[in-house]
């Protein structure tokens, strides 16, 4: 049941856009008749479907719309390079499709520093925050909402300086622009 669910999750995020894991697994446990069900799978086992997905159904279109959300990202990362940006999530591990948005970490003490860069270039933006764990304990941090020139929505999230230095990260999880522009050249397009 766990890997119909997944399967089933899968498909709803690729073909109708679903982008919330939680939301996709419930839909799908709800299509499948187990509601109920306390035994939903990861994001991980819904990640490795929906790769699965994209290489069986879509492998015509995915690696163009996986390589213009990378290329945005990139561009923007190099943007930001005062910030030192990584990438993070869909983008980055190969799972995004046509509506998925973009993911980065800037860093800064100082958010009005991030807010005044992006507006000294011209970039448009919706102030948010979002709750994350830094140094063990939850804390709610600014995040910046871009339009990008793709249409996709590019979110910034703004980390404090020392969590730059944090050994937390890892290269599956976050890239910095160096690993974004090999990763882009490794991959044909």
């Amino acid at each position: 049941m766990r890997e119909q669910l997944a399967h089933l999750a899968a498909k709803l995020m690729a073909e109708d856009g679903i982008t919330d894991y939680a939301f996709a697994k419930r839909k799908a446990a709800k299509q499948l008749g187990a509601p109920d069900t306390h035994h939903l799978p990861s994001n991980q086992e819904v990640d490795s479907a929906l790769r699965e997905f994209r290489a069986l159904f879509q492998r015509e279109t995915h690696p163009r719309v996986l390589r213009a959300l990378r290329e945005q990202a990139l561009s923007t990362m190099h943007l930001l390079a005062p910030f030192h940006p990584y990438l993070t999530g869909s983008v980055l591990n190969g799972t995004a499709g046509e509506q998925s948005d973009i993911n980065l970490v800037v860093f800064s003490d100082d958010e009005k520093a991030v807010m005044l860069y992006l507006l000294k270039h011209g970039i448009e933006f919706e102030n948010g925050e979002w709750r994350t764990s830094l140094a063990g304990r939850m804390q709610t941090v600014p995040t910046f909402t871009l339009e990008t020139e793709i249409g996709a929505p590019l979110h910034l999230v703004v980390l404090p300086a020392r969590a730059h230095f944090s050994s937390g990260r890892k290269h599956e999880t976050h890239a910095d622009e160096a690993a974004v522009a090999a990763l882009l050249s490794a991959t044909p397009g």
